[in-house]
């Protein structure tokens, strides 16, 4: 019972006594009153026995009550004795706050929360800034000095960016971007986000560049020459080494009518025709290779693709279409009455997923939902709802479809992340053995190596993965092709090997020593330098770990991962940016300007600290 607390201790006549021991539930103590050692007991939580004493014993006696100690805290007390006091804190909360101090505060949480700028006219939210400590001359501005004072916070990130982030972008050889459109209030919008690997410790960064408002139609060369302007407003039009977009016809056409042609391909010009139109070539775009986005492709083999092959055979066309029929009619049954979605609720304690056609993976996610819940209660949702229920073969072809789409939909998860280049590949590998691997009428399917035909075999993507540590070439199963990726690496080794590791590059040193002077000079001879060999290094790094920090060992290699794991397999990070957009620009906020939604949004992407 050590440590328990003591009523004695705290009790206003406690001081006539004189504490002596504790043991179990009681204490002994002495009262200073009696003549000689009157020892008495009682227990800890209580003191009427101590009481009783003083009234029976020194009734005649006017006694007085012990005076509480001063300061914010009395002492603790327990059954072994008073404990040691701690020491106080000094507070430094009352400290005021100055000036500017305030208005970053205001306008860092008026950015992060995304919230209307007339907020600070809010009478409430006045009130709450009140109550904070200021100085003297410090007051929160109403809304039109607030704008103003957000425009220079704005100028001086964007400063910042072009100043301190461009002093980094200086330092980095190769970056890459997304770039999407988005339609919102009946405006329309296309963002740029940037993307590159750190040198030092080789760690992904992204930021936003841009969000314009785009007017009229949405043309191959408006696409390509906005893209060009946001790239060479930022200086970044011999960095980028990938844009990465969705799969439309038009950023397809753009890119395929004005990329830069890469270094390998052989063009032939007439040399009249070059100097005849030299004046009509100062409007040529300049746009980098375009990749089309991964998890785009992917969602539409599972939507477009499995409908077209389940459509177009005789054994599964009828029960998909049935099964397909009676889901669609329960998501539109659920979406459209309150008493519907409380029924469902009520009978599977969830709610029904609504597919959507924005959000990718929509559909299987909607689906697995509905197959989730048992038969049994499923059927008896249909009855009340006034829907045909679902035959026992419809119910098993949901639960084989939800199966069969699975390693489709975790592929398209992984490579909507943030995740290197190199990642597409060995994913893709991965996915077409777990496809066949289920035996299923979806297993015949060829719709991943036809749509993916341009990037199994493409250099880029296998120097991409090849360069990865965690891959390196271990998602190659055929040992040909494996050695054919070796090689591909060792030849891009050889191609950018360091300057300092190539001993013929390097300058022989002058001197004006004499042979004789060189003769009289008798040394053991020097070992000979190790020289730069591209098959030893990739051999090494074959044969090192899987963490990425190992790219410090292997400079050639770590190159290569710089240059072609810059880009993203997917356009999702832009599609990040549209949906805080859709924060920012809401229905009441209709009327924001484009400049100004576009720099509210900057900032947030970002994280702007406004310091």
């Amino acid at each position: 019972m050590e440590g328990e607390r003591c009523a004695f201790f705290s009790w206003k006549y406690g001081h006539y006594f004189e504490f002596l021991s504790a043991k179990d539930f009681n204490i002994k103590v002495r009262c200073t009153l009696c003549v000689g050692e009157k020892v008495l007991s009682t227990f800890k939580n209580t003191t009427s026995n101590l009481k009783k004493h003083l009234e029976s014993q020194h009734g005649t006696v006017k006694l007085t009550e012990r005076v509480p100690p001063r300061g914010p805290k009395q002492r603790a007390v327990t059954s072994a004795g008073p404990t040691s006091p701690k020491q106080q804190k000094l507070d430094f909360g009352a400290k005021p706050v100055s000036d500017e101090e305030l208005k970053k505060l205001v306008a860092q949480y008026i950015v992060e929360e995304m919230l209307p700028i007339n907020t600070v006219d809010s009478p409430s939210f006045r009130a709450i800034i009140k109550k904070i400590p200021t100085s003297v001359n410090a007051k929160l501005p109403h809304r039109t000095t607030f704008t103003s004072y957000l425009e220079k916070e704005f100028t001086e990130m964007e400063r910042n960016f072009v100043g301190a982030k461009k002093v980094t972008l200086n330092e980095i050889d190769f970056v890459s971007t997304t770039a999407d459109f988005w339609t919102a209030n009946n405006r329309s919008y296309m963002g740029v986000t940037l993307h590159w690997i750190s040198r030092t410790t080789l760690e992904r960064h992204k930021v936003a560049l841009a969000c314009r408002r785009i007017r009229g139609r949405h043309t191959y060369d408006v696409i390509g020459t906005e893209i060009e302007n946001i790239h060479s407003s930022y200086g970044l039009l011999n960095k980028v080494v990938a844009t990465v977009t969705d799969n439309g016809s038009n950023f397809v056409k753009a890119f395929q009518e004005e990329s830069t042609p890469k270094d390998d391909d052989v063009t032939f010009s007439d040399l009249s025709e070059i100097l005849s139109a030299e004046n009509e070539s100062d409007g040529q775009l300049s746009l980098p290779p375009h990749r089309r986005c991964a998890s785009h492709t992917i969602n539409i083999i599972c939507t477009r693709d499995v409908e077209k092959h389940l459509t177009t055979n005789a054994e599964s066309r009828s029960v998909y279409r049935s099964s397909t029929a009676k889901c669609t009619a329960l998501w539109t049954k659920s979406s459209r009455s309150t008493l519907a979605s409380e029924t469902v609720e009520e009978i599977s304690k969830r709610k029904l997923l609504i597919p959507t056609s924005t959000r990718w993976n929509s559909f299987f996610d909607a689906v697995k939902r509905i197959a989730e819940i048992p038969m049994g209660e499923l059927n008896t949702l249909c009855t009340k709802l006034g829907l045909k229920c679902f035959k026992d073969q419809e119910y098993q072809f949901l639960h084989e479809y939800c199966m069969a789409m699975k390693p489709l939909t975790a592929a398209l998860d992984i490579l909507q992340g943030d995740c290197p280049y190199g990642t597409l590949l060995p994913t893709l590998e991965v996915l077409m053995q777990k496809t066949q691997a289920v035996k299923d009428d979806l297993s015949r399917m060829t719709a991943i190596q036809i749509r993916f035909a341009g990037v199994l075999d493409d250099k880029d993507a296998l120097l991409a993965a090849a360069s990865c540590p965690k891959f390196k070439l271990r998602w190659l199963r055929d040992a040909g092709r494996r050695e054919q990726v070796k090689q591909l690496l060792t030849a891009e080794c050889c191609t950018t090997a360091p300057l300092a590791n190539n001993p013929a590059s390097v300058p022989s040193a002058t001197t004006s020593s004499s042979q004789g002077e060189m003769d009289f000079f008798t040394f053991e001879a020097e070992p000979e330098e190790e020289t730069y060999s591209a098959e030893k290094e990739v051999m090494d790094y074959l044969m090192s770990g899987y963490d990425l920090q190992i790219l410090h060992k292997f400079p050639s290699i770590k190159t290569i991962f710089l240059k072609y794991n810059a880009p993203t397999p997917s356009s999702a990070p832009v599609e990040r940016l549209f949906s805080l957009g859709g924060l920012v620009l809401t229905p009441k906020r209709n009327r924001l300007s484009d400049k100004r939604f576009e720099k509210l949004l900057l900032m947030r992407y970002n994280h702007c600290n406004l310091t």
